[in-house]
């Protein structure tokens, strides 16, 4: 896969995507990444990428001009082929786990990062697809993007060590991940659940599998509307929702 990016900060994805699994998809050949500076793009002396905004108004919108020329050049080099552009914006849809399994599956993204109030309407034109991370405000789109990317390449074909490790985690059926534990056995008075240390593989798989169902009940019920719920799952709902207790927390 190539990524790329165009913003006005570059430098700020130098120490997200030179360390850890960004850093070793690289390595593996997993993951093209380029960083453009959209300045290189701009034609005054002051390399201007904003300007004030039409009506008036506080803050500064960025302009059309740079981003769409940094595009034409981005498909040029690509052999006139456009890549897969994304815009990070508060109004774009919410990013989810989906989204990211999607995006995994394109060969070259393209990602433009807002900054200041926001960009010039026209250059929404260029979107495939505009993607928020929530209802909240950040100060840059590059930092969207970096937690998009994070998400997006670890899905990669080798790029994590244990190919299994993407499909146990969060989300990734619908369900928060089970607890994990390591050594030692017993820490300060908290001891690693028995079976986990049982060596009896299909217990340990039916406990994970029921700890997913209860920590989602309990942390995030409004996944449970829409998660991969099996005939086994439902039946262990179901014990849950009978007895005259709370269901059991997980540790």
């Amino acid at each position: 896969m190539r990524v790329e990016t165009l913003s006005t900060f570059p430098d700020m994805f130098s120490s997200v995507m030179g360390a850890s699994m960004m850093r070793i998809a690289q390595e593996k050949g997993a993951l093209q990444f380029v960083a453009h500076d959209l300045r290189d793009w701009t034609h005054d002396r002051h390399r201007t990428t904003d300007d004030d905004p039409y009506g008036g108004g506080q803050g500064l919108v960025m302009k059309c001009e740079p981003i769409f020329e940094a595009y034409d050049s981005i498909c040029e080099a690509a052999g006139g082929k456009a890549p897969y552009t994304i815009f990070l914006t508060p109004t774009g849809e919410r990013f989810d786990e989906a989204l990211a399994l999607d995006l995994a599956e394109r060969d070259h993204l393209l990602f433009i990062c807002g900054h200041y109030e926001g960009i010039d309407e026209r250059c929404y034109t260029l979107a495939d697809r505009c993607i928020s991370l929530g209802d909240y405000v950040l100060t840059s789109g590059e930092l969207a993007s970096m937690v998009i990317i994070d998400a997006v390449v670890r899905k990669l074909p080798g790029v994590l060590g244990d190919e299994g490790s993407a499909v146990d985690e969060s989300f990734y059926d619908g369900l928060l991940e089970y607890p994990q534990y390591t050594r030692p056995a017993s820490y300060r008075g908290m001891d690693v659940p028995e079976v986990l240390r049982s060596g009896n593989h299909k217990a340990i798989e039916q406990w994970r599998r029921q700890q997913s169902l209860l920590r989602t009940m309990q942390m995030r019920p409004d996944l449970m509307e829409t998660a991969n719920i099996t005939k086994s799952d439902a039946a262990f709902l179901k014990t849950i929702a009978q007895t005259d207790d709370n269901p059991p927390e997980t540790v």
